[in-house]
């Protein structure tokens, strides 16, 4: 069982127990041990095995690392099971539904029945929703559109919970002696946000023994497929796996074919029939005369062989560069490549410093020096708190008064340290007629000034994007910080014009954030790619709340690659000196 299965299995206690209406500290104990187990980057199996103590874990209690060695060594949790004699599991569904929290979710089960998203939905179309005192036809209509939208995203999983899937997955197959190679591909591989389903591929020795390895893995329950060369099971999870074992001599061909997207595979194939060549899983083919490239073969291998071995050499038979993985979405990637103008994309080792993170003065569960601490060993040259400001009460955000205290302890921690810049930051509340969540005295005192909006997400397009316009046009703000809003597979993005916006923020030299946290990943990378269209800058944050999160700093990295973002592109490669040149520019 992995890190996010298990942190799925508390969070479903935390659920079942708030549906319930218990003790909230309860729940909360529940949820902040949830969060320390996805955060952490050792899997809790091992530690299990290892009998290391889970309690040295932050917010594991001897309860909780009693449920997590039962859900380690038997799947099984028996305190989430007798819950759900007692609620019914659908409930934990609806909550995941916009504006359905637990009170909620229980009010529809008591006055309706209702246990499932398909009862809830048709209760709606029926109309008796509404009838329910704090609900109404606003409330039934959002429901339904909620239903639609959670059905559309639900089916695939975010990359970093396919990340927990797959790395034991390909360690596993690696230790079968008879695997020479072993590369994931599709749209794992292209690091896309979510994905639906894994292709892993393999060179193996014995083809025969590999399958049976395969399917014989322990967190497999379906075995569809398992042929010679060709498998397919489904995890626990519910995460298909598909195996392809290939002869050297094709795996750089299979490679190209199964990680690019449908378009981008389109793209090239036609490249190849342009220079009188078949590209296929199997390899770069002169086509026979007398037959059509796209004929479909009886013979794989019909023709002479020109490439295959290796990526590089199938692109270069098409007179190519190689395309990174995470280019390869069909959006000019080709045409630059066929330019030589491929951008030089930025990598994980160019991030100078994280410039969203928080502590124990808002939300945060570590000081801020433990912060500091955690920067310091990632290499950091610098790194900004920004706690919230006070408007987002459930944070104990900061007002006026608490700020200047944060100062003096920032003021005395840098006094005796010398090995890192810290920035004194804020994440600003924009309230919803577009004002900062702070007075305009405090926030020129800032080193960076951070807006983003934690609520009011329903207002009509034209307001909502008028408050944000507002909000970037002060004269202290530095940084739009997650600006859409969005939350995967949990809340679409904001209605509102977003190229509008990311023409002040160029205009006002607002930089636009990418934030990095897996579940928001927001800009996504189409947006990203539009901001870099338009002359903007970025800065890529994890906006973690403890250390295990500034991991986060590489899905953020993956996010900006498949926006064809470059080192220069992103404030936070820059060198401290350079950044607060930048971060000082105060807007007219």
């Amino acid at each position: 069982m992995e890190n996010v299965e298990i942190a799925r299995a508390l969070l479903d206690v935390a659920d079942l127990i708030e549906i319930q209406g218990g003790n909230p500290f309860r729940v909360r104990a529940y949820r902040n041990a949830a969060l320390t187990v996805e955060s952490q980057t050792v899997a809790l199996r091992k530690m299990v095995e290892d009998g290391k103590d889970l309690t040295e874990l932050p917010a594991v209690g001897k309860d909780i690392a009693r449920h997590i060695k039962e859900l380690v060594e038997t799947g099984k949790l028996g305190v989430l099971e007798e819950l759900e004699r007692q609620v019914p599991r659908g409930l934990i569904e609806l909550t995941r539904l916009p504006g359905l929290g637990a009170k909620r979710a229980k009010l529809l089960w008591d006055q309706l029945g209702i246990q499932t998203l398909e009862q809830l939905e048709r209760a709606a179309r029926a109309d008796e929703i509404k009838g329910i005192k704090g609900f109404g036809a606003k409330t039934q209509q959002r429901i339904l559109e909620g239903i639609a939208a959670y059905r559309k995203r639900g089916s695939r999983f975010k990359i970093v919970d396919a990340d927990q899937y797959v790395e034991p997955l390909v360690e596993y197959l690696r230790r079968d002696p008879a695997v020479e190679s072993v590369d994931v591909a599709g749209s794992y591989r292209r690091r896309r946000e979510t994905v639906g389903d894994i292709d892993v591929l393999v060179i193996a020795k014995d083809a025969g023994a590999v399958m049976k390895h395969f399917t014989a893995y322990g967190d497999v329950t379906t075995v569809q497929l398992a042929g010679d060369t060709k498998g397919t099971v489904v995890l626990k999870s519910g995460l298909q796996v598909d195996l392809r074992i290939l002869p050297k001599k094709s795996y750089g061909a299979a490679l190209q074919y199964f990680t690019g997207s449908k378009e981008h595979a389109v793209k090239v194939r036609q490249r190849a029939v342009e220079r009188g060549l078949r590209l296929s899983e199997y390899g770069v083919f002169e086509v026979e005369k007398g037959k059509e490239p796209d004929d479909e073969e009886r013979d794989p291998w019909a023709g002479r062989m020109v490439a295959g071995k290796t990526e590089e050499e199938v692109y270069a038979a098409l007179d190519l560069p190689w395309i990174p993985p995470e280019l390869r979405e069909n959006r000019g990637e080709v045409e630059a490549a066929a330019r030589d103008a491929l951008p030089d994309l930025i990598v994980l080792e160019d991030v100078r410093g994280d410039l969203q993170m928080h502590s124990t003065w808002s939300d945060g569960k570590y000081s801020l020096e433990e912060m500091m601490d955690a920067c310091v060993e990632r290499g950091y040259e610098y790194f900004a708190i920004t706690d919230h400001s006070k408007a987002l009460a459930m944070t104990g955000g900061l007002d006026a008064k608490k700020l200047r205290e944060q100062w003096k302890e920032i003021d005395e921690i840098a006094s005796r340290r010398s090995d890192i810049r810290i920035l004194k930051g804020m994440e600003v509340d924009i309230l919803a007629d577009g004002t900062l969540d702070l007075e305009d005295e405090m926030l020129a005192q800032l080193d960076v000034v951070l807006a983003s909006i934690h609520s009011r997400f329903d207002l009509p397009a034209a307001k909502q994007t008028e408050r944000v316009l507002r909000a970037i046009r002060h004269p202290e703000v530095n940084i739009l910080a997650h600006p859409t809003g969005r939350q995967i597979n949990r809340r679409d993005a904001m209605d509102f014009d977003l190229d509008e916006v990311l023409r002040c923020a160029v205009e006002h030299e607002v930089v636009v954030e990418i934030n990095a946290h897996p579940d928001r990943l927001d800009l996504k990378d189409t947006h990203a790619m539009r901001a870099k269209e338009l002359g903007g800058r970025m800065a890529i944050s994890t906006d973690a709340h403890r250390p295990a999160e500034l991991a986060f700093m590489r899905y953020g990295v993956d996010q900006a690659r498949r926006a064809w973002l470059e080192k220069g592109d992103v404030i936070n490669t820059l060198p401290y000196d350079r950044l607060a040149e930048i971060l000082a520019k105060r807007r007219p």
